[in-house]
Order: C-alpha cells, then sequence, then structure tokens
C-alpha cells in the first residue's frame, strides 16, 4: 500500500503540540515509510519529520487590533496554502485550531477538490455561538474532539466526530518528592502555598493581577505564614514584575528568562504539585491543575462590552472546564462583574479549609479526560485512519 499523505496546519503553539502528537501516532502505526508529512508546524511537528510551507508564528495573531494590520498577508497566506494542498492532492488534509485561518483554507481546498478533511478540536458550540457547527461541516468531514460530551453536538450538524483525549492526561507531573524538593530549595518549608495564575496575555495580567493582589491581605490574616508563587511566562514577565510590586505578600515569581526551558517546566510542574490552593483565570489552565489535583478557585474579567456581549451569548451556567468534563460545581469562579477581591478572598480560604470536594470532581475529570488509556495522539491517529477506511 503507498504510504499515507498527511498535510498538516496548526497556527500555535498548543497546535503544534497536538499535531506533534497525532504524527507520531501515525508513524507508530504506520511506520516511518507508511506514512508522508506536508504543511505548517513549530518545531515540534518539524521533529516529526514535516518541513513547514512557512513559518507557523505567522498564524499567531490574535485580536481585531492585531490581525487588521496583517490582514493582507494572512489573506495571502491562505490562499498559497490553500494551493499547496490542491497541488499536492493528500490523502488527509488535517487542520488543527486556529479556525479563522484553517477552516478558511479547508472552504478553498472543498470548492476545488474532494480531498478528505479533518479538523481537530471541536469549536466550543456548547459553549456560544452553536452555529458554528453547521457552518463547520460545510467543509469538515470528522472532528477529533479533546471533550467527551462534544462527539453528539458535532454528529448532529453532520460530522463524524470521535473523542480522543484531552492532551492534558499525557502531559507529565510532578513527583511528591519533587514537591517537597521545591518547597524546600526556595525556604517555603511547610507554610499555606497558593499558586497565583493570572493568564498569559497582558490585558489578563492587565485586569486580573490588581484584583489577585487585593485579595491576599485578608488571606494573610487568615492564614499566618502564606506564601505565593507564581509561574509566568516570558512574553508577560516584565508586566507581572510590575504589577506584584505592590502586593500584601511579595510572590516568588517563577520566570523562564531566567532559566533553561527544561529548568523552567520542571519548576513549573513542582509548584503546581506543591502548592495547597491555586487561584487561576480561566482557561484550560484549570484541567492542568486538575491534573496536579491541586484544588482551585477561577476568577476571570473582561472589558466591559465584551461581558454584555459574552453574557447574552453563553449557553452554560459554569465556564470552568472542570465543572463542565465533571458535571459538578465544586469549583469556585467568579467571572466578570464577580471578579472582586472581597468575593474571591473568602472562597480561596474556604478551599484551603475544605479541599475534599473539589478533589473528587478533578479525579473524575481526569478519568473522563482519558487518563490511564492510550495517549491522546495515538487515539486521534487511529480516529484519522479509521475515517480514512485504513484502520
Amino acid at each position: 500500500m503507498a504510504a499515507l499523505r498527511v498535510f498538516l496546519i496548526a497556527g500555535e503553539p498548543s497546535g503544534d503540540k497536538l499535531g506533534a502528537a497525532l504524527m507520531a501516532g501515525l508513524t507508530q502505526l504506520l511506520g516511518p515509510e507508511g506514512v508522508q508529512f506536508s504543511g505548517i508546524g513549530g518545531p515540534l511537528m518539524q521533529a516529526q519529520g514535516m518541513g513547514s510551507l512557512f513559518p507557523m508564528e505567522e498564524l499567531s495573531v490574535m485580536g481585531l487590533a492585531e490581525i487588521l494590520p496583517k490582514y493582507r498577508q494572512l489573506k495571502r497566506r491562505i490562499a498559497q496554502t490553500a494551493q499547496a494542498v490542491l497541488d499536492q492532492q493528500p490523502d488527509v488534509l488535517i487542520t488543527i485550531d486556529s479556525p479563522d485561518f484553517c477552516l478558511r483554507v479547508a472552504r478553498l481546498v472543498r470548492a476545488r477538490s474532494a480531498i478528505r478533511t479533518v479538523h481537530y478540536v471541536a469549536p466550543t458550540v456548547w459553549a456560544w455561538r452553536p452555529g458554528r457547527a453547521a457552518k463547520m461541516a460545510q467543509v469538515i468531514d470528522q472532528v477529533l474532539a479533546l471533550f467527551p460530551f462534544e462527539p453528539p453536538l458535532m454528529q448532529a450538524a453532520g460530522m463524524r466526530c470521535d473523542f480522543v483525549g484531552h492532551p492534558v492526561v499525557a502531559e507529565a507531573q510532578a513527583s511528591p518528592q519533587q514537591a517537597a524538593e521545591f518547597r524546600a530549595s526556595h525556604g517555603l518549608g511547610q507554610a499555606p502555598l497558593l499558586l497565583v495564575l493570572p493568564g498569559s496575555r497582558r490585558g489578563e495580567v492587565g485586569r486580573l493581577a490588581p484584583v489577585f493582589g487585593a485579595a491576599l491581605a485578608p488571606l494573610q490574616r487568615a492564614l499566618p505564614g502564606l506564601r505565593v508563587v507564581l509561574p509566568t511566562v516570558a512574553h508577560v514577565a516584565d508586566a507581572v514584575q510590575r504589577a506584584v510590586a505592590s502586593w500584601p505578600v511579595a510572590p516568588l515569581v517563577l520566570d523562564p528568562r531566567a532559566m533553561d526551558a527544561q529548568e523552567f517546566a520542571a519548576q513549573k510542574r513542582a509548584a503546581f504539585c506543591a502548592a495547597d490552593v491555586a487561584l487561576a483565570a480561566s482557561g484550560t489552565v484549570s484541567l492542568e491543575l486538575a491534573a496536579s489535583q491541586t484544588p482551585m478557585v477561577i476568577a476571570y474579567d473582561m472589558s466591559w462590552l465584551s461581558r454584555i456581549i459574552i453574557s447574552r451569548m453563553l449557553l452554560v451556567d459554569t465556564v470552568t472546564l472542570v465543572n463542565l468534563v465533571s458535571d459538578t460545581r465544586h469549583v469556585p469562579e467568579f467571572i466578570g462583574a464577580r471578579c472582586r477581591a472581597e468575593l474571591i478572598a473568602p472562597a480561596v480560604q474556604a478551599v484551603f479549609e475544605a479541599p475534599q470536594a473539589q478533589q473528587a470532581a478533578m479525579a473524575l475529570t481526569m478519568q473522563r479526560l482519558g487518563q490511564g488509556g492510550q495517549p491522546p495522539g495515538l487515539r486521534a491517529a487511529r480516529a484519522v485512519l479509521q475515517g480514512l477506511g485504513r484502520a
């Protein structure tokens, strides 16, 4: 049988990670000679044997203000990518997240060919804008879903959908010994330890850091000896350092610029495991915390206009993924107008005092996301081959 020809597109580091795991799964199932890769990806996908059509970083653009100056260039890249797919005539086109770019490419390809299209990461139609599924079904044959409740929603729109597990279940976790070593090396002892995660974007840090900092004063009174650790990312590290300068409890900031990537990753894992409780921005970080069995409080705010628009469009009563996956509401959340220090602080204290309910919900979440089963990348590869009739 001829080698399977696969064209993949990823536009973000998270997509690069998903794509690399999928490629590794296909190589494991078909052998190195049984599959050929082309497309757009980052360093992880390139390490799996794919040359990128152009640098993936050109697609890592978020927000209207950032997109407008690059709109013409992005349009050219969409056309160039679609033409490359049509010229190569692969057996399957796999687009990974980044729907604004990927689905436009898929639409151009579908208009001129019958190439099978697979999209990895279902749109969050369960949360808002449910019409996206039907629109996507016009150009996508199969969806690879990260959450177990997504397949029925995609199937109802006319697409095959396979739950393949969430990548968080395959992430390495720190051991209790590594957590103890982290506490010892930073002089934390047995102090109550709060992990604070105010987001990875400048806007998030600007909105959340003052609120999170204000919540520390009452917590310091309620929890004598309280210590705080804050892992950050390079592009917001300066903003974080400025924001925390006035906090009543000086945090231990883990700055990736001060150490190599492997050391930072190990320090971050250890911090997650060593913390008693986390106060975190809303997002997939709640799943990272669940994977490390770290109880949490989630808080998030946005501009007043975004608050109004999103509150009217939202279809669920919680935005915290642990609550949604476990079908519980054990993780307290403070979103929009409720993202206030005087509400957050008592909730954090309550979780310090009674974390047990969350621990069960977090364990259930990990189980439902595929922990203990085959790696998600391998499951995704099997699903792609099944869809092609090459199981």
